[in-house]
């Protein structure tokens, strides 16, 4: 009797576990293994016939994001004051492009302050040295005059590939003017019209005698042609303070090839 009572209640357990009400809970049921099977199926064969298709630089594209959405939340402090000059530069440039147009508020000036820039302009200065060294009688200037012709054409030709390089555009939309482009000073950076001046005034300084008042009226002139270029619109501030510094290296690079007076003679003999 008691080896019979534990037989019985392990068939009534059984029994009780092969119900209807227990089955969902100790076996899965068959329609919902052929669901999950062919669902399995169904990605496996989309993977399969995906993959070769994308490469991994494809993938790894779909999982970036566009430049757009993208948002730098640690930038160099190199960066923030890089952008924050410039935009000191452009809003500064454009106060004080006062005589940009006609409607400005000094643009009855215009014409005046055009006037100003033509006298540092290359093509005058060029004719004006070619007429001088014609006329020229001694050894002395005419070596002066062909050194600086030499510098002229090399002030031309390096504004002229630094603008190509930068291609910077000026604060106003102004069209440059014939005599801007036949020496392809199209573009604002550096301002041709002040490493011109700066690198004039710096050759008269050294190579001419000079009275005191003179030489602070030539100082001025460069002053004035500079800042000039501002007013009417053409270059920014930093674009007319470098055209400074590039003329002040122009005319050291100048002194570094000094022709001698020979030289000078045997170009002019061959010219």
């Amino acid at each position: 009797m008691p080896a019979s009572q534990p037989r019985s209640r392990a068939r009534d357990r059984n029994n009780v576990l092969n119900r209807a009400e227990f089955l969902s809970l100790n076996q899965p049921l068959k329609g919902n293994q052929e669901g999950r099977s062919s669902s399995r199926k169904q990605s496996g064969q989309a993977g399969a016939a995906a993959g070769p298709s994308t490469g991994p630089k494809e993938r790894r594209q779909s999982q970036q994001l566009p430049e757009e959405d993208c948002m730098q939340l640690n930038p160099s402090f190199k960066g923030i004051a890089f952008n924050s000059l410039l935009a000191i530069d452009i809003c500064m440039s454009k106060r004080l492009g006062v005589c940009a147009s006609r409607a400005s508020s000094w643009g009855g000036a215009r014409s005046m302050i055009n006037l100003l820039g033509i006298t540092g302009h290359g093509i005058p200065w060029i004719a004006g040295t070619l007429i001088c060294l014609v006329k020229s009688s001694t050894l002395a200037g005419q070596e002066v005059l062909m050194n600086l012709l030499l510098a002229l054409l090399l002030d031309i030709m390096i504004v002229a590939g630094l603008q190509k390089l930068a291609k910077r555009k000026g604060p106003y939309d102004i069209n440059p003017g014939l005599l801007d482009y036949l020496t392809m000073d199209t573009y604002a950076f550096p301002a041709g019209h002040a490493s011109r001046v700066a690198m004039l005034s710096k050759f008269f300084l050294n190579h001419l005698v000079l009275a005191i008042p003179l030489r602070i009226l030539l100082v001025l002139w460069a002053l004035c042609v500079g800042f000039s270029r501002v007013m009417i619109g053409r270059h920014h501030i930093t674009d007319v303070l470098s055209g400074f510094v590039f003329g002040y290296l122009q005319f050291r690079l100048v002194e570094l090839i000094w022709m001698s007076s020979n030289t000078c003679q045997m170009l002019i003999s061959i010219w």
